[in-house]
Parts: C-alpha cells; sequence; structure tokens
C-alpha cells in the first residue's frame, strides 16, 4: 500500500475510527463556498445553480457507469429523508406493508411508519448480514407494497434476488443503499437496482460532506418528478406557492452543494484507497476464520468500503484490546430492529425473537478504522492488534476446547 508518512512510532498513536479531520485538506475550499454563497448576488441559499449541477454530475457518474440513462437525481436533506420522499412518491401508507431487514439502522424502520405503513422485519442472512431474500419472501402477503434491502457495512445485499422478488410479486423495490456509494454488483452501480436508491452524504459517509445532505435516485422520470415536488412542500419549482401534493421540507443547501463540487473528481481516488486498505485488512484476517473471527473476503463483486466489520463471539474483549493500543472501534447496531423499543410494538414477535441471525450479527459486529488517510503504518498496526487478540484469547479458548 502507498499512503502518507507517519511517525515510526505507530502503537503510540492514537486512530480514531470517526476522524476528526475528514476535511482538513478541504479547509479553504469549504470557506471559499461559504464565501461564494454568502456574498452572491443572488442570495440563493438552498435548491439553487450549485444543487442543480451536483444533481447533474452525479447523474452523469450513474449514466457513465451503467452505460445508459440514469434517469434522475434529486437532492435533499438527508438519505432518511430520501427514503421518505420515495416511499411518499409510492402513496405507501397506511395499511400498507414494506418488508425491511431486521438489523440495520433506524430510519429503515422509522420512514415506513412516518408514512403510515407497517414494517415487517426479516431475518438477514449470517455472513452478508444483509436481509436474506429467502425470509423476505416468507413474509410476502396481500398488505405488502415493497421491498426496502439495505446495504451493510462494506456488502451490497442480494440485489439480483431482491430485484426478481418484487418482479414477480409486483412490488415496489427501495434500495437503502445510503452508505454504499461506490459500490458495484454485476457492473451496475449500488443505488441502481431498484425502483428507487438512496445515498447520504453525512460526515462519515463515501461521499460525506460537513452537513447533512442525500439523494434520491431513480430511473422512472415521474418518480422523480414526484420526489423532487415532494422535497419543497408539493411545489413543482415553476409555480410557486401552488401545493400539488402534500410535501416535505427537504432541501438541500447550496454551500454543501458547491462544496461537493469541489471533492466530487477526488472521489475515485478516495474510494480507491478505502478499497486498498480493506483487502488488506482481509488478507491478514483470513487465517483467523477457524479461530472464531469471521471478516469480509478480499474485493469481489458487490462490495463497497464504508465500514470494515469483522465479527466474533468475543466482541467486548476485542474492542478494550484494541482500546488499550490506541485503537477506537465501534459497535453499530446493538440491538436488533424488532427489540428496539420504537419497534418492538409493529413486530410480529416478541422483542428479538424469529430473528437469530439479526440478534447474533448485534451481539458479535465490530468495525474498524476505514478512512483514506489512514496511513500504511495505522492499517498495520491495527491488524497486528487484532492477531495478536486472536493469539492470545481466542486461540487458548480454542485449545482449552480441545
Amino acid at each position: 500500500m502507498t499512503a502518507p508518512p507517519i511517525a515510526a512510532d505507530a502503537a503510540a498513536t492514537t486512530i480514531p475510527f470517526f476522524p476528526p479531520d475528514l476535511f482538513d485538506g478541504d479547509r479553504e475550499a469549504l470557506l471559499d463556498a461559504v464565501r461564494a454563497i454568502g456574498t452572491g448576488t443572488a442570495q440563493k441559499f438552498i435548491l439553487g445553480e450549485h444543487t442543480a449541477a451536483l444533481e447533474r454530475a452525479l447523474r452523469s457518474r450513474l449514466t457513465a457507469a451503467t452505460a445508459g440513462a440514469a434517469g434522475d437525481v434529486v437532492a435533499c436533506s438527508s438519505g432518511t429523508s430520501a427514503l421518505s420522499l420515495l416511499l411518499a412518491a409510492m402513496d405507501i401508507g397506511p395499511g400498507d406493508e414494506v418488508v425491511v431487514p431486521a438489523f440495520g439502522c433506524a430510519p429503515l424502520a422509522a420512514t415506513v411508519l412516518d408514512a403510515g405503513a407497517r414494517p415487517v422485519f426479516a431475518d438477514i442472512d449470517p455472513l452478508r448480514l444483509t436481509i436474506d431474500p429467502a425470509a423476505a419472501e416468507a413474509l410476502i402477503g396481500p398488505r405488502t407494497r415493497a421491498l426496502l434491502p439495505a446495504h451493510m457495512f462494506s456488502v451490497m445485499a442480494d440485489m439480483p434476488a431482491f430485484r426478481d422478488l418484487a418482479d414477480r410479486y409486483g412490488l415496489r423495490l427501495i434500495e437503502d443503499s445510503a452508505l454504499a456509494q461506490g459500490g458495484t454488483l454485476r457492473g451496475r452501480p449500488a443505488g441502481c437496482w431498484g425502483d428507487a436508491g438512496v445515498y447520504s452524504f453525512v460526515q462519515v459517509k463515501t461521499f460525506g460532506m460537513p452537513g447533512e445532505g442525500g439523494v434520491a435516485i431513480t430511473r422512472d422520470a415521474e418518480l422523480g418528478e414526484a420526489v423532487r415536488m415532494l422535497r419543497n412542500h408539493g411545489q413543482d419549482g415553476a409555480h410557486r406557492f401552488v401545493h400539488h401534493r402534500v410535501g416535505h421540507n427537504s432541501r438541500f443547501d447550496e454551500v454543501m452543494a458547491l462544496f461537493q463540487l469541489h471533492r466530487l473528481p477526488g472521489l475515485d481516488g478516495r474510494l480507491a484507497r478505502r478499497a486498498e486498505i480493506s483487502a488488506y485488512y482481509s488478507r491478514r484476517f483470513a487465517p483467523l476464520a477457524d479461530r472464531g473471527l469471521v471478516a469480509p473476503p478480499v474485493g469481489g463483486d458487490g462490495r463497497f468500503h464504508y465500514v470494515y466489520t469483522v465479527l466474533t463471539d468475543r466482541r467486548d474483549e476485542l474492542r478494550d484490546h484494541l482500546a488499550a493500543r490506541g485503537i477506537a472501534s465501534h459497535v453499530y447496531y446493538p440491538r436488533p430492529l424488532p427489540a428496539q423499543p420504537a419497534f418492538a410494538p409493529h413486530a410480529a414477535a416478541g422483542p428479538g425473537a424469529g430473528w437469530p441471525n439479526a440478534a447474533s450479527a448485534a451481539r458479535r459486529n465490530l468495525s474498524l478504522p476505514l478512512y483514506p488517510h489512514l496511513t500504511d503504518a495505522q492499517a498495520e498496526h491495527i491488524a497486528d492488534a487484532v492477531h495478536a487478540f486472536a493469539d492470545t484469547y481466542i486461540c487458548t479458548d480454542t485449545n482449552r476446547e480441545r
């Protein structure tokens, strides 16, 4: 790997999980964007020319990647809001059901409930950690209107299987690709498998920014037009104060749009560096599989590199072991969604029941630092620390069992 230099004593360096300096190299560009928008004669702070330019630029990238029209890219206030807008644009509401993963981020269930519909929780694949197509199919019923698979950590959901399910049952397919920008499966970008998808631009995402924002993506022009209208209180843009639908306030910030346009040319390089670090981890951790530590495979189709997550029954001990060596790690989603107090009343079974793989993932997952300016020495220190844990703890337990 090639990376910026680091002090020789890597072990003495604290390695954050969420680095506070993600945008240090772009600080002047950010200040320039603030000045440009703040002093511009138009005094247009939301949904202006820069937002439109960012939408066009992202649409062009997707068009090039899919060798065809990408349809529409609609900038909005967050990835969560993009999901809400899509549900509204599809007229999903009271009496409807949406099949969602039992393991993942709260908006998977919250946006469905906010729409007045009911989330139906399906268990996940134990290795992908994404919703299991067979489990989802078993839950499709007369009220099911949509499937909502989500990509997780660094692995895309089985979108060909979900595309087939949606087509066979006549369902809408919404792809929660909020954290998967840059991933591809069978040559098709994340976000372009469903009737619509979303990306999130929150700070730590692959195309993150120092603010909230996201986009809805669809190749359905009519659906894109509806989302565009709904993000601005149901107005169509041409006729202010004419509200065609009950809409939302989900408008994109012009400063952030200009800043993202500045950072877009460097996105592929940052994605490549993430992939390089991820592949290094996977090569180092592959021998640990028979010692109880499961890591993602090296590269392969359907991968993206948002966070790098391992599974182990001794998750909390590994986290403490890393912390003692100056390495911060992170536990995502320590409860399955059906076990969350907000969503348990809407789950078909009792909290945690009926979703064993989701419960296992919640108990065993730990994510390691993964960001573009992580240095080679830091990545090696992290990998060495994980190996030391496996040699000291997991291997000792294995020998004792024998």
